[in-house]
C-alpha cells in the first residue's frame, strides 16, 4: 500500500484529514510517525507558496508522497489579518491561547466586536515523481469576541456560522462537510482517487 504523509504536527488537523482521506487505498502517516524532522520555513506570502514549500520539504525529507495545508482565518475590520501569520499570529510560539487573545486584543483596539470573517485553505499535494496537485476551500462566517464550544481548535470557538453556532459546536463530521479544509479535501480526494487505485 502506498503511503501519504501528512506535513502537520497539529494533532487536531491530523485527525480531521484522516477521517476525510480514510476512502483513499492508501496509509496515511504524519510528522508524528518521524523522528526529529526539521521544521519547514514558511516564508511564502500567500497561503498557496505555504503550502507548497511544506509539501515539497517534507516529501523530500520523508521519501514519500506529501500533503500539506497552509489555511488561516481573513478578518474584514483587520484587513485580513491574521491571514499566513494564523497559526503565529501571537509570535512563533504561539499556541490557540495566544493567537485567540491576541484577536481579541487587536478587535478591542479598533472597538469591534463583530466582523465578517472567512477561513481559507490551500492543499499542496507533491507526488514522488514531483507531481504537484492543488486544491483550495473557503468558508464564510463572522468573528465575533464572545467564545462558544469546547470542539474544534485554533480560532473556532469564536468563528460563527450560521444559525448562531462556532466551528467549535460542531463535530468532526460536520466540519468536514462544510469547512475551508472539508472543501479542498473533498476536491484533492476526487483527484487522487485516479492516482492511487
Amino acid at each position: 500500500m502506498e503511503r501519504i504523509v501528512l506535513a502537520s504536527k497539529n494533532s487536531d488537523k491530523v485527525k480531521e484529514m484522516r477521517l476525510a482521506l480514510q476512502e483513499l487505498p492508501v496509509e496515511i502517516l504524519s510528522l508524528a510517525d518521524f523522528k526529529e524532522l526539521p521544521d519547514a520555513v514558511e516564508d511564502g506570502s500567500t497561503f498557496e507558496e505555504n503550502a507548497i514549500i511544506k509539501a515539497k520539504f517534507f516529501s523530500e525529507q520523508t521519501g514519500l508522497a506529501c500533503l500539506a495545508d497552509d489555511s488561516g482565518l481573513e478578518v474584514d475590520a483587520l484587513n485580513g489579518l491574521p491571514g499566513v501569520y494564523s497559526a503565529r499570529f501571537a509570535g512563533w510560539h504561539a499556541d490557540d491561547n495566544t493567537n485567540n487573545q491576541k484577536l481579541l486584543d487587536e478587535l478591542k483596539k479598533i472597538n469591534v466586536k463583530e466582523s465578517a470573517a472567512a477561513y481559507r485553505c490551500v492543499l499542496a499535494f507533491i507526488d514522488t515523481n514531483g507531481t504537484e496537485i492543488l486544491t483550495s476551500g473557503k468558508v464564510e462566517g463572522k468573528i465575533k469576541t464572545v467564545a462558544k464550544g469546547t470542539g474544534g481548535f485554533g480560532y473556532d470557538p469564536y468563528f460563527y456560522l450560521e444559525e448562531n453556532r462556532t466551528m467549535a459546536e460542531i463535530t468532526t463530521a460536520e466540519k468536514n462537510k462544510i469547512s475551508h479544509r472539508g472543501a479542498a479535501l473533498k476536491e484533492m480526494i476526487l483527484k487522487l482517487k485516479g492516482r492511487f487505485r
